[in-house]
């Protein structure tokens, strides 16, 4: 509590995102997609790994030794704006000072956290947020609202928190494997580096978790699903189902007839001759109409489109079309 306290105190910016978990049976088989549960004691180890984090970036400051700071920079002001133009499309104003610290985003997704827009609203905050980086630059960390943080905690999954931990060992003259007097010189190409890597491995995360999803539900084609619209392209939908939280895409070809105009502010598709309106947030029902468990890709058709009496059909294997997503890892 007294972490938590401290954290309000310096107005940092809290997502409730829910991540999904793959649940396997004995012999390997998906038997279910589930919501990763989140106690207190996971809060607990995260604030002390926060602690620590600052800790060690603080102690390095001091010291005047080489230190990788994770970054997280200030979000684009036209990410930023582009957020609060569709949030006066739901009727909930914010003017421009509104979100100019982390704090003021956590206070906008807990005014909508009883809405139908709660889980929208956090990823289109997601979206508009910068994505954190290493650097040797010390920039302070926005969503954490931390002047110094250094990845410190996890040295058997990242390297970066071992280069740390070695410039450490250096300055505090504790014994073998420290850094060597030219390492610091390569800190700023290992940041460059690091950054591309992790990026690359969370790219692989998504990838293999989108292929179990796809696998999960091949075998429940044609059936009749609830979902809600995540994104909006040029080419089509991306429904979040709501039973298992997969991605799937509706393509644009699949949609009434008519020709669609791509709205990228409102985050909508509108049709030129009647008039229909796809936005983000909208609550839909679709047909699961194929599942590749190979590409990951699910293809769904919007039930009352134009081929609703076909839409049970597998069709052709899906691929995956890329959907943008920026996140600020911690």
């Amino acid at each position: 509590r007294a972490l938590q306290r401290a954290r309000r105190r310096r107005g940092t910016l809290d997502l409730d995102l829910a991540e999904q978990q793959v649940i396997l049976d004995d012999a390997n088989h998906v038997r279910a997609i589930l919501p990763r549960a989140r106690f207190d004691s996971h809060r607990l180890i995260e604030e002390f790994m926060i602690a620590a984090n600052v800790a060690a970036a603080e102690t390095l400051e001091r010291s005047g030794y080489p230190c990788l700071y994770r970054v997280h920079d200030k979000p684009d002001a036209a990410r930023v704006e582009a957020l609060r133009t569709f949030l006066r499309e739901l009727e909930i104003p914010v003017s421009s000072g509104q979100l100019a610290q982390p704090k003021h985003f956590t206070q906008l997704l807990e005014r909508v956290a009883d809405t139908p827009f709660a889980t929208m609203i956090n990823e289109l905050v997601l979206r508009s947020q910068a994505q954190a980086v290493y650097s040797e630059e010390n920039r302070g960390h926005f969503g954490l609202g931390l002047k110094r943080y250094a990845h410190f905690t996890s040295p058997i999954r990242r390297y970066s928190d071992l280069l740390v931990h070695r410039s450490l060992i250096a300055a505090l003259r504790l014994g073998d494997g420290a850094l060597r007097p030219d390492d610091g010189a390569r800190f700023a190409e290992a940041g460059e580096h690091l950054s591309m890597t992790e990026r690359r491995a969370a790219a692989a995360e998504r990838d293999a978790l989108d292929r179990f999803v796809a696998g999960f539900l091949s075998e429940r084609v044609g059936e009749q699903l609830a979902g809600r619209i995540v994104g909006v392209t040029r080419f089509g939908l991306f429904v979040k189902l709501e039973d298992t939280g997969a991605d799937g895409l509706v393509p644009i070809s699949s949609l009434p007839d008519d020709y669609y105009d791509h709205d990228e502010k409102l985050h909508a598709l509108r049709g030129r001759r009647r008039g229909r309106v796809y936005r983000l947030g909208d609550e839909v029902e679709v047909r699961l109409a194929a599942a590749d468990r190979i590409t990951g890709g699910i293809v769904l058709d919007l039930l009352g489109g134009r081929d609703d009496k076909t839409s049970g059909r597998r069709g052709r294997p899906p691929s995956r079309p890329s959907r943008r997503r920026n996140r600020a890892r911690g």
